[in-house]
């Protein structure tokens, strides 16, 4: 009886556990976007030219560096809203650049939508189906190789066909990226930190914000 006592306890702790960490990134996840979207109207009012994207890789790598060096202490918190910060502060002049088109509030706003709608989504079929995810993970990791390896190509040669690729790819990416670490988070198969975990989805929001909005431009020959 003690044994069966033990067995059905452990299980039970890790679910509480599992809970507390997936609330705890939902709500630092929502201040964190909030907080963007102040440095990205502060940028846009600012008139904020778009950053050198050498100044932007390495800001943003150096800031998410510091984010998991720092993970595991209250300076973790600092690092988080620095690191999200600064990219809500590169994001407005994108977001001027869009305004600026004939229909570029409609643009934005249909980029947002369809966002978050994909992210509840997403994050629903993880919470609901309980589904592991974990299997996408050597995915994403191949992933990240050949998104970031055309994005370079795409930049240094200028080809058109090759950067609507990547923006599609980064929305595959993104979206598989919340599945798995939703489910790492339910699954506790290998993320208990709730500032990491943040981090990834931010991350994820961010790109996928980023690509559906050059996607929708694209289409309307913007």
């Amino acid at each position: 009886m003690a044994y069966h006592d033990t067995h059905v306890a452990q299980p039970t702790s890790q679910v509480v556990s599992a809970s507390k960490v997936l609330r705890n990134t939902y709500a630092l996840l929502a201040m964190t976007l909030l907080f963007s979207a102040v440095t990205a109207g502060a940028a846009m009012a600012m008139g904020v030219e778009r950053m050198n994207i050498l100044v932007f890789f390495i800001g943003a790598y150096g800031l998410m560096f510091l984010v998991h060096k720092t993970a595991n202490s209250a300076a973790g918190l600092l690092a988080t809203f620095a690191f999200t910060g600064f990219m809500g502060f590169t994001l407005g002049p994108i977001l001027s650049a869009y305004l600026a088109l004939p229909n570029g509030p409609a643009l934005i706003m249909n980029a947002l939508a369809m966002t978050a709608l994909t992210f509840l989504g997403l994050s629903a079929v993880a919470l609901v189906s309980k589904k592991d995810f974990s299997f996408l993970g050597n995915f994403l990791m191949a992933g990240a190789i050949v998104l970031i390896l055309a994005m370079v190509a795409g930049l240094v040669f200028q080809i058109p066909t090759l950067m609507l690729m990547v923006s599609a790819g980064f929305v595959l990416f993104s979206s598989a990226a919340i599945l798995y670490q939703t489910s790492e988070i339910v699954h506790r198969a290998g993320e208990t930190n709730y500032i990491l975990a943040t981090i990834t989805l931010y991350v994820s929001i961010y790109n996928l914000f980023v690509s559906l909005l050059s996607l929708l431009g694209i289409m309307s020959n913007d």
